[in-house]
């Protein structure tokens, strides 16, 4: 079974048990055993068609295995109420998912004003989480057109926590973004997971990035877990020659250089030269 961050035998948060899911037929994910525990963040990568967004969609009740089952709090999703549970998750996808006709503020606010919050208490949470994910407030009045792609980001990071959520899910939140504004939402992301001690399954395909957000990370393929562990896990002690296989193919702009013999040195300041 994967796990992520466990403590001490208590009943994980989230939990795949013989999970299977099948799309016209084709098994695109599974048999999957998966579990993280309160507090643990687990990031998920793979390559294209490993059924990365499906396990999200799964852990959400947007989709239903075909065998096994998808718990929270150990409680089966289908014994649950679908719209109560979504309420406790918060869902970040690539791009925002920003509603065109709302401003930043009222996408930030709309599952709030749904529920009847008062206006000054919605205000107050937008704020407060505007300044955690260092979004300036004058941005709160502009139209999703009028952001850059960081920033709606953060405005959907903004969303998705206005109702305390206790869990996260990303599905490759940064993966349509320049990398100097990646790498700044990415030290951003790090600094909120550990503030709000969520529970967090993060998606992407960048094992650098993986690393950063994700206490554990879970390579699938073809709907399967191929390894669960941290970075140095999957590169000391592959499981698979798949693994190496992947993580060879995390190239850098560097290795072009290293190849023709040149020197390669950390920036100034930098994060440091893969």
């Amino acid at each position: 079974m994967l796990t992520a961050a466990p403590d001490g035998g208590a009943v994980p948060l989230l939990e795949l048990r013989g999970v299977l899911k099948r799309h016209r037929g084709a098994t695109v994910l599974g048999p999957l055993d998966l579990a993280v525990a309160r507090g643990g963040t687990l990031a998920v990568v793979g390559p294209s068609g490993a059924g990365k967004t499906t396990l999200l969609r799964l852990l959400l009740g947007l989709e239903q295995p075909d065998e096994g089952e998808v718990r929270f709090g150990g409680v089966p999703l289908s014994q649950v109420d679908l719209l109560a549970l979504r309420r406790r998750i918060g869902y970040v996808v690539q791009g925002g998912g920003l509603f065109p006709h709302l401003t930043a503020e009222g996408n930030a606010g709309l599952v709030a004003r749904w529920l009847r919050w008062e206006e000054p208490r919605l205000r107050a949470r937008v704020a407060e989480l505007a300044e955690l994910a260092r979004l300036p407030a004058e941005l709160l009045t502009r139209y999703p057109a009028q952001l850059s792609g960081g920033q709606a980001q953060r405005v959907a990071l903004v969303r998705a926590l206005v109702l305390d959520p206790e869990v996260l899910l990303l599905d490759e939140p940064l993966g349509a973004l320049d990398p100097v504004t990646r790498a700044d939402l990415q030290d951003d992301l790090a600094a909120a997971f550990a503030r709000l001690r969520k529970t967090v399954v993060l998606v992407t395909h960048d094992l650098a990035e993986a690393a950063l957000l994700g206490g554990r990370i879970a390579l699938l393929r073809d709907g399967r877990a191929v390894q669960e562990g941290t970075l140095d896990d999957l590169f000391r002690r592959p499981a698979d020659p798949f693994v190496t296989r992947f993580l060879r193919a995390q190239r850098s702009p560097f290795d072009s250089l290293r190849a023709s013999g040149g020197t390669v040195a950390a920036p100034p300041g930098g994060r440091g030269v893969p």
